[in-house]
C-alpha cells in the first residue's frame, strides 16, 4: 500500500484534505501549509480555519522529489457516474435523511411523554384553577358587553337590515405540517464517491505531471531558487512560512510555528552575483530588526545547486 500523502492538484494549487495527513506534515516533515477552510459551527470567523490545507509550490516540488507525497489530477479523476450509480448515491441520501427524521420524531415523542408523566396532581390542580378564573372572567366581560348593547341599541342602526348578503363566516386556514429539521451530509473528501478514481490520474514525478499539464513549477530561474532555498532552510531544520507581510519570500522558524515565533525572513536570490542595493539592504535591515527579526539574504547558485546566506541586522550606535 503506498503510504504518500496525497496532494490534490486544482487550478495548479495543491490541497491536502485528509487530517492525518496533515498530522504528518507538521510533525514528521516540518511542512505546515494555510488552512483555508470554514469551520461549520464557526463560519462567520477566520482565526481558526479548517481543512483543506493549501500548499506552498515550494512545499509541493519538495514533497515530490523526496518521495514523500504524489500528486493527483484531481479534477480529471472525477468522471461521470452512470445513471444506477447516481441513483443508489441518491436513494442512500434520501435513506440517511428519513432516519434522522424518524429519530428526531422519536425523541419528540420521548420528550412528550416524559413531560406528561412528570406533572403532578398539584400541577393540575393549579392549571385547573386557573382555568376556572379565566372562565369568570370571561363570563364577566360578555355580560358587561350584553348591558352596553341594551344601552345603545335605540341610538345604532342594525347595519345588518341594509345588507343584502348574509355574512358567510370564514374557515380558519389549517397550519401547513412541517417537517423535521435534518442534516445534509456533504463529504469534505470525493474517496468514498464510487465514480471518484484517483488510481488513473496519478503523478509520482514532477516531470509526469508537467507532462500532463498538471503542475508546470518551477518553470524560470527565480522559482527555482526559491525551491532551493526552501530545500535548504529545511535541511537545517527550519520551519517555513509565507513571508509577504514582512518584505521577504519566507518567514523562518526554529520549531512548530504554534510554539515559536519566527527568527528570520528570508529574501531569495537568483544569483550569488545578483546586484542589490544599498538602499534594499538597508530597508531590510530596518524592517527586520523593526519585527524583532534580522533579515536573511538568500542567494542561489543554479550551478552548482548550492545557496549561500548572509544575515543583516540593524544596530543602533550611541
Amino acid at each position: 500500500m503506498d503510504t504518500r500523502i496525497r496532494l490534490r492538484v486544482s487550478n495548479e494549487k495543491a490541497y491536502v484534505w485528509d487530517v492525518d495527513d496533515i498530522t504528518t506534515l507538521r510533525s514528521k516533515h516540518h511542512i505546515c501549509g494555510i488552512l483555508t477552510g470554514t469551520l461549520p459551527h464557526l463560519s462567520q470567523q477566520n482565526v481558526f480555519l479548517g481543512v483543506p490545507l493549501v500548499l506552498m509550490p515550494e512545499e509541493v516540488v519538495f514533497l515530490v522529489e523526496t518521495e514523500l507525497a504524489i500528486i493527483i489530477d484531481d479534477p480529471r479523476a472525477h468522471s461521470g457516474p452512470s445513471a444506477p450509480i447516481l441513483q443508489k448515491y441518491n436513494d442512500e441520501r434520501i435513506e440517511a435523511i428519513n432516519l434522522q427524521i424518524s429519530l428526531v420524531e422519536a425523541r419528540e415523542a420521548k420528550e412528550a411523554a416524559s413531560a406528561g408523566r412528570a406533572m403532578s396532581e398539584e400541577a393540575l390542580r393549579k392549571r385547573k384553577t386557573r382555568e376556572q378564573r379565566k372562565e369568570l372572567e370571561r363570563a364577566k366581560a360578555a355580560a358587561a358587553a350584553d348591558s352596553t348593547e341594551s344601552h345603545t341599541s335605540l341610538f345604532v342602526p342594525d347595519s345588518s337590515a341594509h345588507t343584502s348578503e348574509p355574512s358567510v363566516p370564514q374557515p380558519s386556514p389549517t397550519p401547513a405540517p412541517t417537517t423535521p429539521a435534518y442534516t445534509v451530509i456533504v463529504p469534505p473528501s470525493s474517496s468514498s464517491l464510487p465514480w471518484y478514481a484517483p488510481q488513473t490520474r496519478t503523478h509520482t514525478t514532477l516531470a509526469s505531471a508537467r507532462t500532463a499539464g498538471v503542475w508546470t513549477y518551477p518553470k524560470t530561474l527565480h522559482e527555482r531558487a526559491k525551491c532551493g532555498v526552501f530545500r535548504g532552510l529545511w535541511g537545517k531544520g527550519y520551519f517555513m512560512g509565507g513571508g509577504i507581510k514582512f518584505g521577504g519570500d519566507y518567514l523562518v522558524y526554529p520549531g512548530d510555528p504554534l510554539r515559536y515565533h519566527s527568527h528570520f525572513v528570508a529574501s531569495v536570490i537568483d544569483s550569488p552575483t545578483s546586484n542589490l542595493r544599498p538602499m534594499e539592504i538597508v530597508a531590510h535591515g530596518r524592517l527586520g530588526t523593526a519585527t524583532k527579526k534580522a533579515h536573511l539574504l538568500c542567494g542561489w547558485d543554479d550551478e552548482k545547486q548550492e545557496v549561500s546566506y548572509f544575515s543583516i541586522e540593524w544596530a543602533g550606535f550611541g
